[in-house]
């Protein structure tokens, strides 16, 4: 397994050649063909829709997945859609979604939306993008995705065709039957061609495209970054990118005999690239365990059932999911699994330990994102781990840190000193990085390194640790979510004068959001009152504040900012005592650490139970020390 164990290692691939030279395909219609030419009959993706070990499920061959995105590439293309024409898609996983995000980026561009959005906001993007096809759910009992894009359809006129998928047909049994008695009614208001999406991509030739795909890199991918405020930003991603995400998989981790548990959905790069394209890659098994993955019913209580029944040899993970399973007993045999992978948010020493406890098997931590088409950087795989770092840069990713000054001139940071991490490699766009042109203005450094946003330091072994995000945003779950769009829904209540909004450490979802206020002079508002206004001003359900909080006067800068740092202090301050409660010790005061951002200081009051110490504060990231 692997070829990923150390820097040298990483190296040891560099050195055999440029990346340029190697034999790679050029589009994704030429990368599927060459898995499905080398290992037609092996499982290339499964589905289950409903969460047991023993549900039923589905399963396409390599051989039929090129034949599915054939015929469902010439059905986009007949509908108009050209190399520079956008697919959307608004779904949860099944088997269907792979296949439109490869047709998509085959036709044209594809552009993956997230479900969980509100109407308003999925519309925003299909118009950013110039949407003409959407593929998404017929109405479906448990789910609103199709009502959203009816409703979202008829706010982007530039949308000719909508495509159907109908879960339905995953069904057994009586539950077929009672579906389309039972199905919710949508309202349509818009003018696009609705179309069934197995009817219409069967009645299309699967043998070959009705088109020329010619070997040119192009934009094929747009990935909106987290729901913020009004639309958020698109990224684009070119053939190369998505390529070199699965050429790493291909090369460093799998092998066509590797099964990818993956209950992460395909509308989020983590899955799309590092899983799907290094499936590609590699001619591994990817398995999707019901459409909401791990939000599916059941599927957090069957999770070692379903590792058992599929023989996954690797987990993609993410440090709230990795939480509640360690909330469950490991019920079956999870001897087929090797090691997990985790991303998107940084994952505690204790649920690292605690997982390693129960499976046997170790978590390698790695860092992404969007505006890099996604990997940056890995904890080896077979080789020293260092929890809490994540790791070191993947073969032919260069990552520097920088500190950019007033004048504009940009400093190299030594070595455990903190600046912006700065990334160059196969994945960055350089200056196009987003559909709008100015939002790529001061993006890069030198004109090719990503300037992340992220703040971390590089370690005496090359190894990468992320300390704080220079952009404030909170990342709750792995979700993105603009502290401005609290802010805003708090300030439109009269009696409020400023507001802070931060993330407060959270031992589930790494962070949730929280707001400190200061209200106008002699105003009388009570933390209840706003909870209410929060809850009808902030659209966006994840974002709204887990905790309010009055202050007299909040922390402020020279010229009047609001000091954020201040606002963490108080309230890391108030989740470890919280945590802390019954153990003896308690926060002494928070302060910032060159290297580490901002640690914990405890002190003791009496007896301490060190041992509680430990187990509660190792469930959240920020780190602490005795006073």
């Amino acid at each position: 397994m692997g070829k990923f164990g150390s820097y040298e290692d990483r190296d040891r691939v560099e050195s055999e050649c440029g990346y340029d030279a190697r034999d790679l395909p050029v589009t994704i219609y030429d990368f599927v063909a060459r898995t499905a030419q080398r290992f037609p009959q092996r499982p290339a993706i499964s589905f289950q829709l409903l969460s047991g070990a023993k549900d039923p499920s589905v399963t396409l061959t390599w051989a039929e997945l090129l034949e599915r995105v054939t015929e469902t590439a010439n059905l986009f293309r007949s509908l108009g859609v050209g190399p520079t024409d956008t697919v959307a898609y608004l779904l949860p996983n099944s088997i269907e979604t792979p296949v439109v995000l490869l047709a998509g980026a085959t036709a044209g561009i594809v552009n993956p939306i997230n479900p969980l959005l509100d109407a308003t906001q999925i519309a925003g993007i299909l118009r950013e993008t110039n949407a003409k096809v959407l593929v998404t759910l017929k109405a479906f009992p448990k789910t609103d995705v199709a009502q959203k894009a009816a409703e979202a359809v008829a706010q982007a006129p530039g949308v000719t065709h909508v495509i159907e998928i109908d879960l339905n047909r995953h069904l057994r049994g009586i539950k077929r039957y009672i579906v389309p008695l039972i199905r919710p009614k949508v309202k349509v208001t818009h003018k696009a061609k609705v179309l069934n999406f197995e009817a219409a991509t069967s009645a299309r030739k699967h043998t070959a495209l009705d088109f020329d795909d010619p070997k040119q890199d192009r934009v094929a991918a747009y990935f909106h970054t987290g729901g913020t405020t009004g639309t958020p930003k698109v990224a684009q991603h070119k053939y190369s990118g998505m390529i070199y995400n699965g050429w790493l998989g291909g090369t460093l981790l799998f092998d066509e005999t590797d099964v990818l548990m993956c209950p992460l959905p395909m509308f989020h790069v983590f899955a799309a690239y590092p899983v799907l394209m290094s499936c590609i890659a590699s001619g591994a098994h990817v398995v999707m365990p019901t459409p909401a993955g791990y939000r599916g019913d059941g599927v957090f209580d069957n999770f070692w059932s379903l590792i058992e029944r599929w023989q996954a040899t690797f987990l993609i993970t993410v440090p709230t999911a990795i939480a509640a399973l360690m909330q469950r007993p490991v019920n079956a045999d999870v001897s087929s699994l090797k090691t997990a992978i985790s991303g998107s948010a940084p994952l505690p020493i204790e649920l690292y330990n605690r997982f390693k406890a129960a499976t046997g098997v170790e978590i390698a931590e790695g860092y992404g994102l969007t505006e890099a088409t996604c990997l940056v950087s890995c904890n080896p795989v077979n080789g020293l781990k260092k929890v809490g770092s994540v790791g070191i840069p993947l073969p032919y990713t260069h990552v520097r840190i920088l500190n950019h000054d007033d004048a504009g001139r940009v400093h190299e940071c030594p070595v455990d000193v903190v600046g912006e991490i700065c990334v160059a490699n196969p994945g960055v766009f350089p200056g196009s990085t987003y559909t709008e042109a100015d939002k790529n203005h001061k993006l890069f450094a030198d004109d090719r390194y990503l300037r992340t946003g992220d703040l971390g330091r590089i370690d005496a072994d090359g190894y990468l640790w992320i300390t704080g995000r220079a952009k404030d945003l909170i990342i709750r779950g792995g979700h993105n979510i603009d502290p401005a769009e609290i802010e805003e829904g708090l300030l439109s209540h009269p009696a409020v004068s400023f507001v802070g909004a931060i993330g407060q450490p959270d031992a589930f979802a790494g962070e949730l959001p929280c707001a400190y206020v200061e209200l106008v002079a002699g105003a009388d508002v009570s933390v209840k009152e706003l909870a209410e206004h929060a809850k009808t001003h902030i659209h966006e359900r994840a974002a709204i504040p887990k905790h309010i909080q009055i202050l007299p006067e909040l922390p402020k800068t020279a010229v009047g900012k609001i000091f954020k740092p201040d606002l963490r202090k108080l309230a890391i301050t108030r989740v470890y005592d919280e945590a802390l409660d019954g153990t003896g010790a308690r926060v002494a005061d928070v302060r910032e650490d060159k290297k580490r951002g901002l640690v914990a200081h405890l002190a003791r009051e009496g007896r301490v139970d060190e041992d509680q110490v430990r187990t509660r504060l190792g469930q959240f990231t920020t780190p602490w020390d005795w006073a």
